[in-house]
């Protein structure tokens, strides 16, 4: 009987909130170039993008799109914050807000407008940054994020959490 030393992986989790999901387009861009070689060494825990059975739970990293419009996603993403040891903030939404809390400059007049769906959504007053609402270890601004500094980021986990040797 063979016992093959069991790979250590990287625990990743992709989550996306109020954006429009370019950064989620160009991650699986990205993993056009890199499968082959981060499959064998990440566990996609959670990306509704790569699969339908996600897990929410112990992540090394979590990359996180969009900015946060309700209370509801605030929650998530505190859950997200207290199961994860990195969380990387992914995009401008989830860095400055921008531009989806250009509402939090809206007049009275035009909030008084969308009103219903502010209701209808749960939304809060403001759009949040994610660092609004959670510690936030790294950002990768960009609207998109720039690929290149994905790679560098997932490339320096890979390292920080010894899946592989520092270079």
């Amino acid at each position: 009987m063979s016992f093959e030393k069991q790979q250590k992986k990287l625990r990743v989790g992709w989550f996306t909130f109020t954006c429009c999901e370019d950064s989620t387009v160009v991650f699986t861009e990205v993993l056009n170039d890199y499968w082959q070689e981060w499959v064998k060494l990440i566990d996609f825990r959670h990306a509704r993008v790569l699969k339908t059975k996600n897990v929410l739970d112990d992540l090394d990293v979590a990359f996180v799109e969009g900015a946060i419009s309700s209370e509801e996603q605030a929650s998530k993403l505190r859950e997200i914050r207290t199961k994860s040891k990195v969380l990387v903030a992914v995009g401008a939404c989830a860095v400055t807000g921008m531009p989806s809390a250009q509402r939090n400059d809206f007049d009275k007049e035009t909030m008084k407008e969308i009103g219903y769906i502010m209701d209808r959504f749960h939304h809060l007053d403001k759009v949040q940054s994610l660092s609004d609402v959670v510690n936030v270890d790294a950002d990768l601004p960009g609207c998109p994020m720039n690929a290149d500094d994905f790679v560098k980021v997932v490339n320096g986990a890979l390292e920080t959490f010894n899946i592989v040797e520092k270079k």
